[in-house]
Protein backbone atom coordinates (compact mmCIF):
# COMPACT_ATOMS: atom_id res chain seq x y z
CA UNK A 1 0.00 0.00 0.00
CA UNK A 2 1.53 3.36 -1.00
CA UNK A 3 0.86 6.79 0.40
CA UNK A 4 -1.65 7.69 -2.31
CA UNK A 5 -3.67 4.55 -1.56
CA UNK A 6 -3.77 5.50 2.10
CA UNK A 7 -5.10 8.96 1.32
CA UNK A 8 -7.91 7.40 -0.76
CA UNK A 9 -8.85 5.02 2.06
CA UNK A 10 -12.54 5.40 3.06
CA UNK A 11 -11.52 5.43 6.70
CA UNK A 12 -9.19 8.37 6.18
CA UNK A 13 -11.64 10.13 3.90
CA UNK A 14 -14.28 10.01 6.62
CA UNK A 15 -11.79 11.53 9.04
CA UNK A 16 -10.94 14.46 6.77
CA UNK A 17 -13.19 16.81 8.67
CA UNK A 18 -11.66 15.85 12.02
CA UNK A 19 -8.20 16.50 13.38
CA UNK A 20 -5.69 14.63 11.26
CA UNK A 21 -3.29 13.91 14.06
CA UNK A 22 -5.92 12.45 16.34
CA UNK A 23 -6.85 10.19 13.48
CA UNK A 24 -3.20 9.19 12.96
CA UNK A 25 -2.98 8.24 16.60
CA UNK A 26 -6.00 5.97 16.06
CA UNK A 27 -4.31 4.23 13.14
CA UNK A 28 -2.78 1.78 15.59
CA UNK A 29 -6.23 0.21 15.91
CA UNK A 30 -6.35 -0.64 12.20
CA UNK A 31 -4.64 -3.45 10.32
CA UNK A 32 -3.05 -1.03 7.87
CA UNK A 33 -1.43 1.10 10.60
CA UNK A 34 2.11 -0.18 9.96
CA UNK A 35 1.77 0.63 6.25
CA UNK A 36 0.74 4.20 7.11
CA UNK A 37 3.72 4.55 9.42
CA UNK A 38 6.11 3.18 6.81
CA UNK A 39 4.82 5.69 4.29
CA UNK A 40 5.41 8.54 6.73
CA UNK A 41 8.81 7.17 7.79
CA UNK A 42 9.88 7.19 4.15
CA UNK A 43 9.21 10.94 4.11
CA UNK A 44 11.73 11.66 6.88
CA UNK A 45 14.56 13.60 5.25
CA UNK A 46 17.22 14.45 7.83
CA UNK A 47 19.47 17.42 7.14
CA UNK A 48 22.38 18.78 9.16
CA UNK A 49 21.51 21.62 11.52
CA UNK A 50 23.37 24.78 10.50
CA UNK A 51 23.20 28.47 11.45
CA UNK A 52 21.21 29.00 8.26
CA UNK A 53 18.36 26.67 9.27
CA UNK A 54 18.66 27.06 13.03
CA UNK A 55 15.84 29.62 13.14
CA UNK A 56 13.46 27.01 11.71
CA UNK A 57 14.62 24.45 14.27
CA UNK A 58 14.32 27.07 17.00
CA UNK A 59 10.70 27.77 16.08
CA UNK A 60 9.94 24.18 17.10
CA UNK A 61 12.27 23.99 20.11
CA UNK A 62 10.37 26.86 21.70
CA UNK A 63 7.27 24.67 21.71
CA UNK A 64 8.96 22.09 23.98
CA UNK A 65 7.70 22.54 27.54
CA UNK A 66 10.77 21.55 29.57
CA UNK A 67 13.80 23.47 30.80
CA UNK A 68 16.69 21.13 29.89
CA UNK A 69 19.53 22.62 27.86
CA UNK A 70 19.14 19.97 25.16
CA UNK A 71 16.15 21.89 23.79
CA UNK A 72 17.67 25.35 24.13
CA UNK A 73 18.92 27.35 21.17
CA UNK A 74 22.56 27.55 22.23
CA UNK A 75 22.62 24.02 23.63
CA UNK A 76 21.65 22.71 20.21
CA UNK A 77 23.81 25.01 18.10
CA UNK A 78 26.93 24.65 20.26
CA UNK A 79 26.93 20.85 20.20
CA UNK A 80 25.68 20.27 16.66
CA UNK A 81 29.01 18.89 15.39
CA UNK A 82 29.82 16.83 18.48
CA UNK A 83 26.45 15.07 18.46
CA UNK A 84 26.06 15.17 14.65
CA UNK A 85 22.65 16.80 14.94
CA UNK A 86 20.34 16.52 11.95
CA UNK A 87 16.68 17.46 11.74
CA UNK A 88 13.55 16.61 9.79
CA UNK A 89 10.08 18.13 9.94
CA UNK A 90 7.06 15.97 9.27
CA UNK A 91 3.41 16.84 9.92
CA UNK A 92 4.29 19.93 11.98
CA UNK A 93 6.67 17.89 14.18
CA UNK A 94 10.42 18.29 14.64
CA UNK A 95 12.59 15.17 14.68
CA UNK A 96 16.25 15.53 15.71
CA UNK A 97 18.71 12.75 14.99
CA UNK A 98 22.03 12.75 16.80
CA UNK A 99 24.00 10.58 19.18
CA UNK A 100 23.45 9.00 22.59
CA UNK A 101 24.52 11.60 25.15
CA UNK A 102 26.51 9.06 27.16
CA UNK A 103 27.93 7.19 24.11
CA UNK A 104 28.41 9.18 20.91
CA UNK A 105 29.20 6.00 18.95
CA UNK A 106 25.45 5.22 18.91
CA UNK A 107 22.76 6.99 16.90
CA UNK A 108 19.90 8.43 18.95
CA UNK A 109 16.91 10.71 18.61
CA UNK A 110 15.62 13.54 20.73
CA UNK A 111 12.10 13.74 22.09
CA UNK A 112 10.01 14.77 19.04
CA UNK A 113 8.51 18.25 19.35
CA UNK A 114 5.32 19.33 17.64
CA UNK A 115 1.74 18.40 16.93
CA UNK A 116 2.12 14.68 16.24
CA UNK A 117 1.33 12.39 19.21
CA UNK A 118 4.36 10.68 20.73
CA UNK A 119 2.94 7.23 19.95
CA UNK A 120 2.79 8.08 16.26
CA UNK A 121 6.25 9.70 16.26
CA UNK A 122 7.77 6.62 17.90
CA UNK A 123 6.02 4.30 15.45
CA UNK A 124 7.34 6.29 12.50
CA UNK A 125 10.88 6.26 13.88
CA UNK A 126 10.65 2.51 14.48
CA UNK A 127 10.02 1.99 10.78
CA UNK A 128 12.72 4.50 9.88
CA UNK A 129 15.26 2.68 12.04
CA UNK A 130 14.28 -0.72 10.60
CA UNK A 131 14.89 0.66 7.11
CA UNK A 132 18.23 2.15 8.21
CA UNK A 133 19.29 -0.97 10.09
CA UNK A 134 19.83 0.83 13.40
CA UNK A 135 18.24 0.41 16.85
CA UNK A 136 15.74 3.02 17.99
CA UNK A 137 17.16 4.95 20.96
CA UNK A 138 15.98 8.24 22.41
CA UNK A 139 18.60 10.12 24.41
CA UNK A 140 18.43 12.95 26.97
CA UNK A 141 14.68 12.48 27.32
CA UNK A 142 13.34 14.92 29.94
CA UNK A 143 11.83 13.33 33.02
CA UNK A 144 8.35 14.74 32.34
CA UNK A 145 8.07 12.60 29.18
CA UNK A 146 9.14 9.29 30.71
CA UNK A 147 5.69 8.08 31.76
CA UNK A 148 4.39 8.56 28.24
CA UNK A 149 7.37 6.64 26.88
CA UNK A 150 6.79 3.82 29.38
CA UNK A 151 3.24 3.48 28.08
CA UNK A 152 4.77 2.58 24.70
CA UNK A 153 6.59 -0.40 26.27
CA UNK A 154 10.27 0.38 25.58
CA UNK A 155 12.87 -2.33 26.06
CA UNK A 156 14.81 -0.18 28.54
CA UNK A 157 14.73 3.16 30.36
CA UNK A 158 18.08 4.30 31.75
CA UNK A 159 18.71 7.42 33.81
CA UNK A 160 21.74 9.58 32.94
CA UNK A 161 22.82 10.85 36.37
CA UNK A 162 25.96 12.63 35.10
CA UNK A 163 23.94 14.64 32.58
CA UNK A 164 21.21 16.10 34.78
CA UNK A 165 20.99 19.89 34.47
CA UNK A 166 21.31 22.21 37.47
CA UNK A 167 18.35 24.60 37.68
CA UNK A 168 18.53 27.69 39.91
CA UNK A 169 16.33 30.53 41.07
CA UNK A 170 17.05 33.51 38.82
CA UNK A 171 16.29 35.92 41.64
CA UNK A 172 18.83 34.21 43.89
CA UNK A 173 21.67 34.16 41.36
CA UNK A 174 21.09 37.76 40.29
CA UNK A 175 21.25 39.06 43.87
CA UNK A 176 23.15 36.40 45.88
CA UNK A 177 21.00 37.43 48.83
CA UNK A 178 20.49 35.21 51.86
CA UNK A 179 22.74 33.38 54.30
CA UNK A 180 23.46 30.43 52.02
CA UNK A 181 25.10 32.73 49.47
CA UNK A 182 27.44 34.32 52.02
CA UNK A 183 30.58 32.75 50.51
CA UNK A 184 29.57 33.83 47.03
CA UNK A 185 29.09 37.43 48.21
CA UNK A 186 32.54 37.28 49.82
CA UNK A 187 34.01 36.30 46.45
CA UNK A 188 32.16 39.15 44.75
CA UNK A 189 33.52 41.56 47.40
CA UNK A 190 37.03 40.28 46.67
CA UNK A 191 36.49 41.10 43.02
CA UNK A 192 35.18 44.58 43.87
CA UNK A 193 38.19 45.23 46.13
CA UNK A 194 40.62 44.21 43.37
CA UNK A 195 38.72 45.97 40.55
CA UNK A 196 36.72 48.86 42.04
CA UNK A 197 36.44 50.55 38.63
CA UNK A 198 35.35 47.47 36.71
CA UNK A 199 32.70 47.62 34.01
CA UNK A 200 30.09 45.09 32.89
CA UNK A 201 28.56 45.38 29.45
CA UNK A 202 26.61 43.17 27.06
CA UNK A 203 28.84 41.37 24.57
CA UNK A 204 28.87 42.80 21.04
CA UNK A 205 30.58 41.58 17.86
CA UNK A 206 33.37 44.07 18.59
CA UNK A 207 34.23 42.16 21.78
CA UNK A 208 34.76 38.85 20.00
CA UNK A 209 38.36 39.24 18.72
CA UNK A 210 39.56 40.01 22.26
CA UNK A 211 37.44 37.18 23.67
CA UNK A 212 39.12 34.77 21.25
CA UNK A 213 42.54 35.93 22.45
CA UNK A 214 41.28 35.61 26.01
CA UNK A 215 40.42 31.98 25.26
CA UNK A 216 44.11 31.30 24.57
CA UNK A 217 44.91 32.24 28.17
CA UNK A 218 41.95 30.22 29.44
CA UNK A 219 43.07 27.18 27.46
CA UNK A 220 46.59 27.41 28.88
CA UNK A 221 45.10 26.94 32.35
CA UNK A 222 42.99 23.92 31.33
CA UNK A 223 43.72 20.23 30.91
CA UNK A 224 44.10 18.22 27.72
CA UNK A 225 41.33 15.66 28.08
CA UNK A 226 39.39 14.91 24.88
CA UNK A 227 36.26 16.62 26.22
CA UNK A 228 38.21 19.70 27.32
CA UNK A 229 39.78 19.95 23.87
CA UNK A 230 36.38 19.59 22.24
CA UNK A 231 34.83 22.27 24.44
CA UNK A 232 37.62 24.72 23.57
CA UNK A 233 36.75 24.40 19.91
CA UNK A 234 33.03 24.68 20.60
CA UNK A 235 33.58 27.80 22.70
CA UNK A 236 35.35 29.44 19.79
CA UNK A 237 32.55 28.48 17.42
CA UNK A 238 30.01 30.08 19.77
CA UNK A 239 32.11 33.24 19.78
CA UNK A 240 31.94 33.09 16.00
CA UNK A 241 28.15 33.16 16.19
CA UNK A 242 28.38 36.18 18.49
CA UNK A 243 30.66 37.86 15.95
CA UNK A 244 27.93 37.31 13.37
CA UNK A 245 25.40 38.99 15.69
CA UNK A 246 23.30 35.87 16.20
CA UNK A 247 19.74 37.06 16.94
CA UNK A 248 19.10 34.69 19.88
CA UNK A 249 22.40 34.43 21.75
CA UNK A 250 23.34 37.01 24.39
CA UNK A 251 26.58 37.60 26.23
CA UNK A 252 28.30 39.74 28.82
CA UNK A 253 31.87 40.91 29.52
CA UNK A 254 33.72 42.16 32.59
CA UNK A 255 36.62 44.60 32.12
CA UNK A 256 39.04 46.36 34.44
CA UNK A 257 39.59 50.13 34.53
CA UNK A 258 42.05 49.87 31.63
CA UNK A 259 39.55 47.97 29.51
CA UNK A 260 41.24 44.58 29.81
CA UNK A 261 38.90 41.60 29.57
CA UNK A 262 38.51 39.74 32.88
CA UNK A 263 35.60 37.38 32.17
CA UNK A 264 32.83 36.71 29.67
CA UNK A 265 29.72 34.59 29.35
CA UNK A 266 27.24 33.51 26.64
CA UNK A 267 23.68 32.30 27.05
CA UNK A 268 20.13 32.54 25.73
CA UNK A 269 16.52 32.53 26.86
CA UNK A 270 13.70 30.07 26.30
CA UNK A 271 10.41 30.72 28.04
CA UNK A 272 11.05 31.48 31.70
CA UNK A 273 14.61 30.13 31.72
CA UNK A 274 18.02 31.68 31.05
CA UNK A 275 20.55 29.10 29.83
CA UNK A 276 24.26 29.62 30.48
CA UNK A 277 26.37 27.87 27.86
CA UNK A 278 29.80 29.47 28.37
CA UNK A 279 31.32 31.19 31.39
CA UNK A 280 35.04 32.00 31.40
CA UNK A 281 37.27 33.87 33.85
CA UNK A 282 40.99 33.81 34.62
CA UNK A 283 41.94 31.94 37.77
CA UNK A 284 44.05 34.83 39.05
CA UNK A 285 41.04 37.16 38.99
CA UNK A 286 39.52 36.86 42.49
CA UNK A 287 35.79 36.36 42.34
CA UNK A 288 35.77 36.54 38.54
CA UNK A 289 33.36 33.65 38.06
CA UNK A 290 30.99 34.82 40.78
CA UNK A 291 30.98 38.37 39.43
CA UNK A 292 30.29 37.51 35.79
CA UNK A 293 27.61 35.06 36.90
CA UNK A 294 25.83 37.61 39.11
CA UNK A 295 26.25 40.51 36.68
CA UNK A 296 24.92 38.65 33.65
CA UNK A 297 22.00 37.19 35.62
CA UNK A 298 21.04 40.63 36.95
CA UNK A 299 21.39 42.21 33.50
CA UNK A 300 19.29 39.57 31.72
CA UNK A 301 16.62 39.47 34.42
CA UNK A 302 16.36 43.25 34.24
CA UNK A 303 15.79 43.09 30.48
CA UNK A 304 13.53 40.05 30.63
CA UNK A 305 11.35 39.97 33.77
CA UNK A 306 9.80 36.70 32.57
CA UNK A 307 13.02 34.87 33.57
CA UNK A 308 12.36 32.80 36.69
CA UNK A 309 15.09 30.16 36.41
CA UNK A 310 18.69 29.80 35.29
CA UNK A 311 19.96 26.53 33.82
CA UNK A 312 23.72 26.11 34.25
CA UNK A 313 23.78 22.75 32.50
CA UNK A 314 25.24 19.45 33.75
CA UNK A 315 28.51 18.51 35.42
CA UNK A 316 29.32 15.59 33.05
CA UNK A 317 30.35 13.57 36.10
CA UNK A 318 33.27 15.89 36.92
CA UNK A 319 33.67 16.17 40.75
CA UNK A 320 35.06 19.71 40.57
CA UNK A 321 32.22 20.94 38.40
CA UNK A 322 29.71 19.16 40.62
CA UNK A 323 31.03 20.92 43.70
CA UNK A 324 30.97 24.31 41.95
CA UNK A 325 27.43 23.87 40.66
CA UNK A 326 26.12 22.56 43.97
CA UNK A 327 27.62 25.58 45.75
CA UNK A 328 25.05 27.78 44.00
CA UNK A 329 22.21 25.75 45.59
CA UNK A 330 20.08 24.46 42.71
CA UNK A 331 16.33 24.38 43.23
CA UNK A 332 15.99 21.30 41.03
CA UNK A 333 18.00 18.72 39.14
CA UNK A 334 16.53 18.20 35.68
CA UNK A 335 16.91 14.47 35.19
CA UNK A 336 17.35 12.90 31.76
CA UNK A 337 17.01 9.38 30.41
CA UNK A 338 17.89 7.10 27.53
CA UNK A 339 14.93 5.15 26.20
CA UNK A 340 15.46 2.17 23.88
CA UNK A 341 12.92 0.15 21.87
Amino acid sequence: MNNHMILRSPAIASAAASDYYTFCNDLHRHSFASEAEKALAAQLDFKRITPDNMQLVWSFLQRESGRTTDFSYGGTLMWVDYFHYEFAILNDTLFIKGRVESDVSKVAFSLPVGKMPLSMSVAILKDYCIAEGIPLIFSAVPEYAIDEFRDLQPSSVEELPDWADYLYSAASLSTLSGKKYGKKRNHVNQFLAAYPDYTFSPMTPDDVPEALQFMDAIDAEGDDTPMATTERQLNREMLGYMADADPVLSGGVLRDAQGNLLAFTIGDIKGDTLFIHIEKALRDVPGGFEMINKSFAAYMCGLHPEIQYINREDDAGDPGLRYAKESYHPVEMLRKFNVAF
